[in-house]
């Protein structure tokens, strides 16, 4: 009973062995901390892609600024009176006559007949309405749609919730939609006369049934137009995000269709303001204006390299240079991270973004992976700039400022200015992750320490493994070493616990690397 002894192995090196080869160290040998503390992993020093320094989701006038602003709030205010009424008149008719244009209809998975597609007519001039009452009295359409038989997908950049509405009015689509939109008072009517396509962008299942039936729908000419935002949420018009793939997936032409929000006073785009100011914004301006732009059809190119990726990126080429913007990697994810730092209170919001689309496909990462790890980063105090400085980072894990614990901490610090931020951390954990001997590691290193007849590691056995002369041990750090390691709280370290631990933790593993090193 006991742990391992790796002593009969002395001369040998722990060896950790992927697919493609093999990665060595010679434990006997090396006494010293690396300088790259990763390198058992093969992991080379960490290089970090530049990224744009820009907040696609910030509404410029979010507060109200100056005395002509206040002016024109109070001289419109009667005026307001008036277009509330409108606007509640049109959306009582329209919500009535779309539940007369349902009513009894079953088969919502073909094509809406004819008749029903006419009384939806007057939900359309109601939604003109609608659009008018928000200051909307003209708005600007250059080019026209294409024929359905030639593009029956569309796409368009994502501003506002006022888009939707138009093309309500002038498409009468089928749009895809977050699942949650059912559920909103009486939007959700409307938009499953719509025949709208749901999908829960975070379910793999979702978004296949979604592309499916994106496929289904364009390739049946008895349905309308499949209208989708492929950036999956709104910007502010200044840039243009990463496109997301259904629209392109099944490989019909689509019609791009840009929308322009020209303003001097009040930025009409749904950022960092919540609904109700950004529609009593609105209402109280002279009016809105509005262009809507057709750009010609771009089709699949019939090559044999040529995929989804680069038909959305020829797309989203075209669409940017039709704006005149830059295009970032920033995706709803970014949104999401923005949306959680403004939650906490944080400062200087747009610090913790990461262009997550890029950081996606080029460490494999997922968004919810993304999040999980920014509260990580969150528990370490992170400063009004949004950095995170040698101290709190080793306090996070109880660790001291040893020679190894430090050459972790600069191995994310790639600036050398004595502290990280979140870009650093994100893509520095995924870097240790996507090693192809990372699991491989963390089995090996279980397997030298665990206890032979448990197969777990005990707290005294813990401290046993980080002795003082490397980690200047203490009971205070053993036990918050313990309590990140004892992923199910059962008083031992089993080696699903390390294993769990590692991954979401993976810059832990140089510890029980290194205290191999040092032991043996």
């Amino acid at each position: 009973m006991g742990r391992s002894n790796p002593s009969s192995d002395l001369a040998s090196p722990l060896l950790i062995r992927d697919g493609d080869g093999a990665v060595g160290l010679d434990i006997a040998e090396e006494e010293e901390p690396l300088e790259n503390p990763f390198e058992f992993l093969g992991a080379p020093p960490l290089s970090i892609p530049p990224s744009k320094p820009v907040d696609p989701f910030r509404n410029h006038t979010s507060s109200i600024v100056g005395v002509y602003e206040w002016c024109k709030i109070v001289m419109l205010l009667p005026v307001v009176v008036l277009r509330l009424a409108l606007f509640g008149v049109a959306l009582a008719i329209g919500y009535l006559v779309t539940r007369v244009a349902l009513a009894g209809w079953k088969d919502k998975e073909s094509p809406m007949p004819k008749w029903r597609c006419r009384i939806m007519w007057v939900t359309r001039i109601c939604a003109r309405c609608i659009l008018f009452s928000f200051g909307y009295h003209w708005i600007k359409r250059i080019g026209r749609p294409a024929s359905r038989e030639l593009a029956p997908i569309v796409v368009s950049n994502h501003i506002s919730y006022i888009e939707p509405i138009y093309f309500f009015y002038e498409l009468f689509p089928t749009i895809v939609a977050s699942e949650s939109h059912d559920s909103i008072p009486f939007v959700g009517m409307i938009i499953r006369a719509m025949q709208v396509i749901y999908v829960d962008r975070f379910s793999v299942a979702s978004r296949k049934y979604a592309v499916n039936e994106i496929k289904r729908k364009a390739s049946c000419n008895s349905f309308p137009r499949v209208l989708l935002c492929p950036e999956g949420t709104t910007s502010n018009g200044r840039f243009l995000i990463s496109f997301q793939l259904g629209a392109f997936l099944p490989g019909y032409a689509v019609q791009p269709i840009v929308v322009r929000y020209p303003y001097v006073h009040f930025d009409q785009s749904w950022g960092n303001i919540s609904l109700m100011k950004l529609m009593f914004r609105m209402f109280t301006q002279f009016h809105n204006f509005m262009e809507v732009q057709y750009l010609p059809v771009v089709a699949p190119l019939e090559t044999k390299h040529h995929n989804a990726v680069q038909f959305a990126e020829r797309t989203s080429y075209a669409m940017g240079c039709a704006l005149n913007v830059l295009q970032t990697s920033h995706s709803y994810g970014d949104l999401m991270i923005l949306t959680r730092a403004t939650e906490l209170g944080k400062d200087n919001c747009p610090n913790y973004m990461v262009e997550i689309a890029q950081v996606e496909s080029s460490f494999n990462i997922s968004t919810s992976e993304a999040m999980e790890i920014l509260n990580q980063f969150f528990a370490m105090k992170p400063d009004s700039n949004g950095r995170v400085g040698m101290h709190d980072f080793l306090v996070a894990y109880g660790l001291q400022p040893t020679p190894l614990c430090m050459k972790i901490f600069c191995y994310f610090d790639l600036e050398k200015q004595g502290s990280i931020t979140f870009r650093q951390f994100l893509i520095g954990v995924a870097h240790l992750r996507k090693q192809p001997s990372f699991c491989r590691a963390c089995e090996t290193i279980f397997n030298r320490w665990s206890n032979l007849a448990t197969c777990q590691i005990s707290k005294r056995e813990l401290g046993e493994i980080l002795p003082s002369t490397l980690l200047c041990i203490n009971d205070e750090t053993v036990n918050k070493l313990f309590r990140i390691l004892d992923v199910d709280n059962d008083g031992t370290i089993s080696r699903d616990d390390f294993i769990i631990c590692l991954r979401k933790y993976p810059f832990l593993l140089a510890l029980f690397a290194e205290s191999s090193l040092t032991i043996i």
